[in-house]
């Protein structure tokens, strides 16, 4: 099983200014690929691959010594392939009829990451182990830089990450043959239902509240987001008050990601298996569509109230929350199944009578046929479980 870690990285002055400059010249390699495949496909109508570029690094960096000859060849090469990467994409939407979206330039906001394909290879993992109570990882052109590391590496590092978000600096490590540690099994499975008033609620009644962590902190990101307009582009000024934006919505992030981890890690103690719904969350934050009323103009869409709702889903993390559920279930040896979401909540647990009348309000559920009532989000949890339940066994009947 293949897992990732990622570990805070605590470098010197002196190493953050090179790791920035590593990022930087990784940046303008990446930026100089795109422009030369861009330059040869306007005079030649020929596509340039990533060996006819890879094959060029060794004169890029004999000519810049001091500059690209610093950093590992390898990364070098990584950084190419995440470029040949994003024109096979490109041209996987063409075919597909999608909206293309040309690779883009990279500014400086938008490249963070160097990636060293195999652990030695210009980037070693525990590489003092002289001292076995701190980590360090060592980096071509950095040296050994201290990690933070919270947790024991498991399985064989096989690719090393440095990324920069925000002020902070992670290593994320790509590790194979990380071992399955099941839990004891509960006999218990259960049903979740996702949604915004609780962030999910069980088939047998629990209730997960919504901390709304970006609504919480609506208030200082919009003095610090309206600090950063008034500034002028390329000044001090505005990379500083970029950079508490920044901070802001690193710290809304990790408190959700932690929140998440905790509600994951107790439900995964607690039940061999875990019904959710596969919801499609991309299309259900999408804006509201325009409607024309055939003079002109527009009908009313109630676009405000659809953008409220996206905002409430995505400030929820349900993607994020499902994600590292469904990692966790793996390395425990727990069960998780996604079942189709259609008439969830509007299905009678006791009856079956379906009906969008059943749904009173948002959280009450009465059903016309036979009169059961019930939290709406807990009837809705006890029908995704039995639908779960059926699936699986029409799956083991198989």
């Amino acid at each position: 099983m293949r897992r990732s870690m990622k570990f805070l990285l605590r470098p010197t002055g002196a190493q953050l200014i090179a790791l920035a400059q590593c990022l930087e010249d990784h940046r303008e390699l990446y930026n100089a690929a795109l422009e030369h495949r861009r330059i040869v496909y306007a005079k030649t109508r020929t596509t340039v691959r990533y060996g006819d570029q890879s094959a060029e690094l060794k004169h890029i960096r004999a000519d810049d010594a001091q500059g690209q000859g610093r950093w590992s060849f390898s990364s070098q090469q990584s950084t190419l392939r995440r470029l040949d990467r994003a024109f096979r994409r490109f041209f996987e939407r063409i075919h597909q009829g999608r909206a293309p979206g040309f690779p883009r330039f990279k500014s400086r906001g938008r490249f963070n990451t160097v990636e060293w394909p195999k652990d030695g290879d210009g980037c070693r993992w525990n590489s003092r182990p002289e001292h076995p109570t701190t980590a360090f990882v060592r980096i071509q052109g950095v040296g050994h830089v201290k990690v933070h590391q919270h947790r024991d590496v498991l399985g064989i590092v096989k690719t090393i990450s440095v990324k920069r978000e925000g002020a902070r600096w992670y290593v994320l490590l790509s590790c194979d043959d990380v071992p399955v540690e099941p839990l004891p099994a509960t006999g218990s499975a259960v049903g979740i239902d996702l949604g915004v008033c609780s962030l999910l609620t069980t088939s047998d009644g629990e209730h997960f509240a919504n901390p709304r962590f970006l609504s919480a902190g609506v208030k200082l990101l919009s003095a610090a987001t309206r600090d950063l307009a008034r500034r002028s582009r390329g000044s001090k000024r505005h990379r500083d008050a970029a950079a508490r934006v920044a901070a802001l919505h690193g710290k809304v992030r990790r408190r959700r990601l932690d929140y998440a981890h905790k509600i994951a890690n107790r439900l995964v103690r607690s039940y061999d298996l875990i019904v959710h719904e596969a919801l499609q969350i991309v299309n259900m934050t999408k804006r509201a569509s325009p409607k024309p009323d055939g003079n002109g103009s527009y009908l009313p869409n109630h676009a405000a109230a659809k953008t409220g709702l996206n905002k409430s889903i995505l400030d929820a993390g349900w993607g994020v929350f499902l994600r590292i559920l469904v990692d966790k279930a793996e390395s425990a040896g727990r069960e998780v199944v996604a079942v189709n979401p259609a008439t969830t909540s509007r299905m009678c647990n006791r009856c079956g009578h379906t009906a969008k009348e059943n749904r009173v309000t948002q959280a009450e559920f009465a059903c016309g046929a036979c009169g059961h009532t019930a939290h709406a989000d807990v009837n809705a949890a006890i029908n995704i479980l039995r639908a779960g339940l059926a699936l699986r066994e029409a799956a083991s009947a198989a």
